[in-house]
């Protein structure tokens, strides 16, 4: 598996303002997106009258829509070089659904925005994380995905909180909440349209013809990358769990949302410092010791009976995050070749997104047979297999 290239000069230098830009799109863009579906299941049984089977099959389809997505965008960002083009179209797809949701009367016209959204996420993720890769020098790589992964979480946090306050002075006026949110979603499009600029060499290049053979150029370290991540996702099931968790051991349901606070700011506070230290010291050390974080955390959050233990749980999984998915984002950039990073992002997003479904389904039945306890063990052994293999790796 290819580590970070050793420190230099150039990587202590200032990121390049596309760099922060990028940082800057994805955290408006939560900030919208999670103002909204932090209250849209609540807004879809209670005011459109929607079950909760509707409510599954809603997100189901939408986030099966964004990973398949994700494979086309990164191969057509590659075929096209015009990795900002796709990533704009993305983003922009998104920003113009979200006035749909304060003007929609009928759980079908939700059904379309949330459906329109995700085809954004899946166009614009595998061609912006590219991107990224692109503008970054490879010794800047780690600290580049670290700053857009933690103002990424800032607006992960920032969104659900915004909702909350403006439903407390509005007297819980949905439709405003949502109207609210568009305003973060056209400032991101707004910044990815005006303030990203794309590498020059990619306005200039010869349009590759696709073939399905290139996937055999994406190296053994890549496939290594991806191996280990899946595994490990299959761990790191849906933070639905965190919260119903902590209301099993008593968090009153009007405080769970205090649990996705205090893992998105441990995560936001930690990423990026941790991607400017994998570019000096090198990535799989961190890397390990994020996987053996997850690990702490699903063995905490299986045995511990109170509220202080779940939230000790939950820092230790918002530590985990910050030191593995920066990471392994760098890594992907690392081992794949500069004209198929497009591709390699997108499979990579593509076997992230089946097993994370994978990981939810499976972590629902054993909560339903066994209980949570069965649930957070089975992740600590998902997460063991992950760092058995991924030391077994580096060894070879």
């Amino acid at each position: 598996m290819v580590d970070a290239p050793p420190v230099t000069s150039k990587s202590r230098a200032a990121l390049p303002r596309s760099i922060w830009a990028l940082g800057f799109v994805s955290m408006f863009m939560d900030i919208s997106s999670e103002m909204i579906h932090a209250l849209l299941p609540i807004y879809l049984v209670t005011v459109l009258g929607a079950s909760t089977l509707a409510v599954g099959f809603i997100e189901g389809i939408a986030e099966a829509t964004a990973n398949i997505a994700k494979i086309f965008s990164g191969v057509l960002s590659d075929w096209l070089g015009k990795r900002k083009f796709l990533t704009a179209l993305g983003y922009g797809l998104a920003a113009f659904t979200k006035p749909v949701f304060p003007l929609a009367a009928s759980i079908g016209w939700v059904v379309a925005a949330r459906f329109i959204d995700r085809i954004g996420k899946g166009i614009r993720d595998a061609p912006r994380d590219a991107l990224i890769a692109d503008i970054a020098s490879p010794d800047q790589r780690g600290a580049s995905f670290g700053l857009r992964q933690a103002l990424d979480t800032v607006g992960a946090f920032v969104g659900p909180l915004a909702a909350i306050v403006l439903m407390s002075l509005s007297s819980d006026n949905f439709r405003l909440v949502f109207w609210v949110a568009v305003v973060p979603a056209f400032a991101a499009l707004a910044v990815m349209v005006f303030a990203v600029k794309e590498p020059a060499r990619h306005d200039a290049a010869v349009r590759p013809r696709l073939r399905l053979s290139d996937v055999k150029r994406l190296s053994r370290g890549f496939w290594t990358v991806v191996g280990v991540a899946t595994i490990l996702t299959l761990a790191r099931f849906s933070e639905a769990f965190l919260i119903l968790r902590s209301q099993n051991v008593g968090l009153p349901a009007a405080l769970a949302p205090a649990i996705m606070v205090v893992m998105n700011i441990v995560y936001a506070i930690t990423a990026y410092p941790a991607g400017v230290l994998s570019d000096r010291i090198g990535r799989t050390g961190l890397l390990a010791l994020g996987i053996v974080c997850l690990i702490v955390a699903d063995l905490v959050l299986a045995l511990g009976t109170t509220v202080t233990l779940v939230m000790v749980g939950v820092v230790f999984w918002g530590l985990h995050m910050a030191l593995t998915q920066g990471l392994f984002a760098s890594l992907i950039a690392d081992t794949a070749p500069d004209d198929l990073r497009g591709t390699a992002f997108g499979v990579f997003n593509f076997a992230g997104g089946i097993a994370m479904l994978v990981a939810s389904v499976l972590a629902g039945g054993l909560w339903e047979a066994y209980g949570p306890a069965a649930t957070f063990l089975a992740g600590a052994g998902f997460s063991t297999v992950a760092l058995i293999c991924f030391v077994l790796a580096q060894r070879g």
